[in-house]
């Protein structure tokens, strides 16, 4: 049988990221994906195939399997990675009108004015920008804990106070005990949902109701860099709240369903004025090649498909393997899990290391859990034969 991919160019080959792994397509592996349109006579759905199948030899051979850091295991897309190898040519400009194509093709796809976005340096750029603006000389932050750990970090580093509220006993937000922080010097108020590192997701309802009535008294920050990843039917996104005038503010991130943590992209949704006063602490734009990779991407959803059923594949895998083990983790709704080790964390990072795995450290106060990263599903296959040596 003649291989499929023997028709690629050697710049389409290099263009579209293909390694030289095996050929052979699985058989109803991407029933959601589209197959008609090609890349140099392969089918886009075959693309994807591969691109599995290389991601894991790849990331075998570059030491221990990367489950730490919540990345895309697939890296970026086909699509988003031919953008960048034809955008060689504007690497010396300042303002390259990617720029703006970037702002706008984020803005169609949440369904908002171009004028209510702010591209950025990663979503970590937005939470520094959020400290300066609402923590400095002395600004009052109320956030969980554990979250996301930059705004707090950054917010500290400024002087501002920075109120901590634990996690319920689902290892969600006590929203009822963040209103009770809530006072007259309280500048800004965060919230993660879903949850890093506790995978959790918090019910629309609830967040919508907490998030619209704190607005009225304090700015709201709504971290949504996992909402890709949800699966829990009629989950929304906070981005309609900004668009009735209220004081809340949604970042985005292209680093993770997208792949591009390298290149560093991420968005603020908010009112005009509030994107305005952010953007008076900005340090500069994205790189040209993170910009044309994630517009790219914004469009490519069919590896946004692939991507979320292959992380629901590796999440279900694991998740199975704990409740085997006995072990009590998370509804997890990110593309990561949480579980209770029962044992101090980094004796279990020692022991996956040993077997080639690199996992999360610990997140306070939960010294006896463990986060793991879904990598590919071939990667969750090994992981779980060596997971039980974990609870010896």
């Amino acid at each position: 049988m003649r291989d499929p991919f023997s028709s690629l160019s050697r710049r389409q080959w290099l263009q579209a990221g293909l390694g030289l792994g095996a050929t052979a397509a699985l058989p109803g592996l991407l029933p959601a994906l589209e197959a008609t349109r090609v890349l140099g006579g392969v089918s886009y759905a075959e693309l994807l195939h591969r691109l599995e199948q290389d991601a894991t030899t790849a990331r075998r051979a570059a030491g221990p399997v990367r489950l730490m850091y919540n990345e895309n295991p697939y890296g970026m897309s086909p699509k988003a990675k031919d953008a960048l190898m034809n955008s060689w040519s504007e690497h010396g400009w300042y303002d390259p009108p990617i720029r703006q194509q970037a702002r706008d093709t984020f803005a169609a796809h949440v369904g908002v004015p171009p004028e209510y976005v702010m591209v950025t340096q990663g979503s970590s750029e937005v939470l520094a920008m959020l400290a300066i603006a609402y923590g400095a000389e002395g600004g009052e932050i109320v956030v969980p804990h554990p979250t996301f750990e930059d705004l707090p970090r950054y917010a500290s580093t400024l002087k501002a106070t920075v109120r901590q509220v634990p996690l319920d006993d689902r290892m969600d937000h006590d929203f009822y005990a963040m209103d009770a922080k809530i006072g007259n010097g309280t500048k800004l108020v965060f919230v993660c949902n879903p949850n890093n590192p506790t995978a959790t997701l918090h019910d629309d309802a609830t967040v919508r109701d907490f998030v619209t009535t704190t607005a009225k008294r304090t700015p709201v920050i709504v971290d949504e860099a996992y909402i890709d990843f949800v699966d829990v039917p009629g989950h929304r996104s906070m981005i309609d709240l900004v668009l009735k005038g209220e004081s809340v503010i949604v970042s985005r991130t292209a680093s993770k369903i997208h792949g591009l943590a390298g290149l560093r992209v991420g968005f603020v949704v908010a009112r005009p004025d509030i994107i305005a006063r952010l953007d008076r602490y900005k340090t500069g734009d994205p790189n040209v090649f993170g910009l044309h990779a994630a517009t790219a991407s914004l469009r490519d959803t069919e590896y946004q498909t692939f991507v979320k059923q292959k992380n629901r594949e590796g999440r279900t895998m694991l998740l199975d393997a704990l409740r085997s083990a006995g072990r009590k983790a998370t509804v997890s709704q990110t593309n990561f899990v949480f579980f209770h080790a029962g044992k101090p964390t980094a004796d279990v990072q020692k022991y996956f290391l040993q077997q080639g795995f690199a996992v999360g450290r610990a997140f306070p106060p939960y010294t006896d859990w463990c986060r793991v990263s879904i990598g590919t599903p071939d990667e969750m296959k090994a992981f779980v034969k060596v997971l039980p040596g974990a609870f010896a």
